[in-house]
């Protein structure tokens, strides 16, 4: 009985924190279905990332948050409706409501034709920028769940080495822990620029963070003196 009374009272503690967040109200009052959209913002406006006309990807994007904030940004207005400058390609495992002007796929990333449905909707294009808020289902087992999160950023990072351009971004989500610096020491064989960065709107208490690569290596072209240093 211990156990339960306890586990109510950290689920009653979480939904307080969770409800009186400032980023859970600000993410009800201008329509965004997840806080997680105000990561990305300060992602993106610290460093410059998207831009008019960007062709982007969305890996793991259900609710749709980041999609929905993708598609603010690349509105000439921003707007949630209407015009759009730029294409948004989105992929979850999980279903994930509509956004207007975001093209969706459902299906696992680690799967060889949904990663073909993936090629086949770029159409030929590089992206401009991919942006990864993939993670696993933890187990609480922390190489297991170290592992499996690495998989995941692994994936990401192949994907753009294939379908980025010389001068792009990824973002991905990364957690502080086992395995860390590994995926640390990859982003950096594999671009010019990278940055961790911790949005204010990630909250504290997680060991969750970003880590943002610019540039590929094997590109030609220099790019830090492109981006705003942040």
């Amino acid at each position: 009985m211990k156990v339960k009374t306890k586990s109510k009272k950290v689920n009653k503690a979480w939904l307080n924190d969770h409800v009186n967040d400032t980023y859970v109200k600000l993410a009800l009052k201008e329509g965004y279905r997840a806080r997680a959209a105000y990561k990305l913002k300060e992602i993106d406006e610290s460093l410059g990332l998207i831009r008019p006309g960007d062709l982007v990807v969305d890996l793991g994007s259900a609710p749709g948050a980041w999609s929905q904030y993708l598609r603010r940004r690349l509105s000439p207005d921003g707007a949630a409706v209407g015009a759009l400058n730029g294409s948004i390609i989105a992929l979850d495992l999980l279903p994930m409501a509509s956004v207007e002007g975001v093209q969706f796929i459902q299906g696992d990333f680690r799967e060889n034709e949904v990663a073909t449905l993936l090629e086949s909707a770029l159409q030929g294009r590089q992206a401009d920028v991919v942006v990864s808020d993939m993670a696993p289902n933890l187990s609480g087992i922390e190489s297991s769940d170290a592992a499996r999160i690495q998989h995941l950023i692994e994936l990401a990072v192949e994907f753009s080495q294939n379908h980025l351009k010389p001068q792009g971004a990824l973002v991905v989500k990364v957690f502080h822990g086992s395995g860390y610096s590994q995926i640390v020491k990859m982003f950096k064989e594999t671009f010019k620029v990278v940055k961790p960065i911790k949005p204010k709107a990630s909250r504290d208490k997680s060991s969750e963070t970003f880590l943002v690569g610019i540039g590929l290596i094997h590109g030609n072209e220099d790019l830090k003196s492109s981006i705003h240093e942040g």
